[in-house]
């Protein structure tokens, strides 16, 4: 009994190390197919190694990656894309300042001329900021009057005393708006603007005293003084910039032409008589040195898009004055 016991377990244990049974079809599956020792070895095995993932390929795929690799290789090399830069406004590199000066050139010389439209009809501007055919015709005859009083038209000029009281009165209104908003003003920008020696409502106040001891009538602000007040106003709670663009502007029109229109003014009305309006302590360009100066430096900070706006602004600005400039021949 225990010799066929021992046979029996040897026989299991031969059997144990044969060869995989086959069976005899065509095809076989995977249930076709025993293992009989191993079958649980192999799974052991496998429980203890990370799965193998494999993956096909499409041998045509292959084949037209590599051919295309091989012809670009082979082929001429690719030529890189150009860098476009933008095309730079007039007087961009020196400031600010330089820009509005320049503007303020363009809408002098625009009358019966064409002008080029360098430095702000480049593709990469914003069209909005480009003053259009009729801004530009309307602000030549306001630079001709309210920055060079001598040049054109302003030279046939008759000024009245009435129209030149209007002017008075309307230049204090805006002298006094622009200081007090920078006086007053917590935007830290404005702080640089202050007390600059280019003041102008101090001097204006004496003059309209002096007009009153006359027994001439001075009048109250009219039209066009009181629209740029309040368009000062709402412009100084919306941005610095662009208000600022009128502060050096209204300084920088009545210096460079107010004292051609002081002139006309003061023979053919005043016997000569010099005004308070027209005078300065100190060095008035060095004054206006410092302010175009500080103005540039805050220019620096600002946006591309930025500075097209103070472009623009400078525009209206000397529309604005240009309306109060013409006050004068009423």
């Amino acid at each position: 009994m225990m010799r066929l016991s021992c046979f029996c377990q040897r026989l299991s244990m031969d059997s144990a190390f044969k060869s995989p049974l086959f069976h005899p079809t065509t095809s076989f599956s995977h249930s076709q197919v025993s293992f009989p020792f191993f079958n649980f070895q192999t799974q052991y095995l496998t429980l203890n190694k990370p799965p193998t993932i494999l993956r096909c390929s499409n041998s045509s795929t292959i084949s037209s990656t590599t051919n295309g690799n091989n012809n670009n290789m082979a082929g001429l090399p690719v030529k890189k894309k150009r860098k476009r830069y933008r095309k730079q406004y007039p007087g961009e590199n020196e400031g600010i300042t330089e820009e509005m000066r320049f503007v303020a050139m363009r809408l002098r010389n625009i009358k019966g001329k064409k002008v080029s439209s360098d430095g702000v009809s480049d593709s990469e501007t914003d069209t909005e900021n480009t003053p259009s055919d009729q801004e530009k015709e309307e602000d030549s005859e306001t630079v001709k009057s309210g920055e060079n009083g001598g040049d054109g038209e302003a030279e046939t000029w008759s000024p009245t005393m009435e129209g030149f009281l209007k002017y008075l009165v309307d230049s204090k209104f805006v002298f006094n708006t622009i200081e007090r908003i920078v006086d007053e003003s917590d935007d830290v920008a404005y702080a640089y603007f202050r007390k600059t020696g280019l003041e102008r409502s101090a001097g204006l106040s004496k003059d309209l005293e002096w007009f009153s001891q006359r027994d001439l009538v001075v009048p109250e602000p009219s039209n066009p003084g009181v629209s740029y007040v309040n368009y000062l106003e709402e412009l100084a709670e919306k941005s610095a910039p662009l208000f600022l663009s009128h502060f050096y502007n209204i300084y920088f029109s009545h210096i460079a032409g107010g004292q051609v229109i002081a002139k006309q003014v003061s023979d053919q009305l005043l016997e000569g008589t010099e005004l308070e309006f027209y005078k300065w302590e100190g060095d008035v360009q060095e004054s206006l040195k410092e302010v175009r100066k500080n103005l540039n430096m805050l220019g620096e900070h600002w946006s591309r898009d930025d500075r097209n706006k103070c472009l623009k602004e400078a525009a209206k600005s000397f529309k604005f004055l240009g309306q109060i400039v013409r006050l004068i021949i009423l």
